[in-house]
């Protein structure tokens, strides 16, 4: 079975940061593309950063430049680090592996933004 969990939840005001992990269980066998998924309060879900199986970012236009993605196949993680966070970047963050043409998702974890 397939788990992917993830980690790095928490509460920071304007313009500080978060970094967040997600780390599938290890039933995965290969390496994947990996990514970030957000659902933030009035909006419908949006893509936030994903990797490739090689190491290749791509961004959100409204993540690049504050937000990196990165991935460690030995601990099977992806990481999120997130700078200068706005208040809008509030909401739920799930992170994905799309392994053997299907896609898992993790629980989500929660980003709030304030002062």
């Amino acid at each position: 079975q397939v788990q992917l969990v993830e980690s790095g939840e928490g509460q920071v005001q304007p313009g500080e940061s978060l970094r967040l992990s997600c780390t599938d269980s290890g039933n995965i066998d290969g390496i994947w593309p990996l990514g970030w998924y957000r659902q933030t309060p009035g909006k419908e879900r949006e893509m936030v950063a994903s990797i490739t199986s090689g190491g290749s970012p791509v961004y959100a236009d409204f993540a690049r430049g504050r937000f990196t993605i990165s991935r460690d196949n030995d601990k099977n993680t992806v990481y999120l680090q997130m700078n200068n966070l706005k208040r809008r970047d509030t909401g739920v963050y799930v992170c994905w592996i799309n392994a053997n043409e299907r896609v898992y998702w993790g629980q989500g974890t929660q980003v709030t933004v304030s002062s």
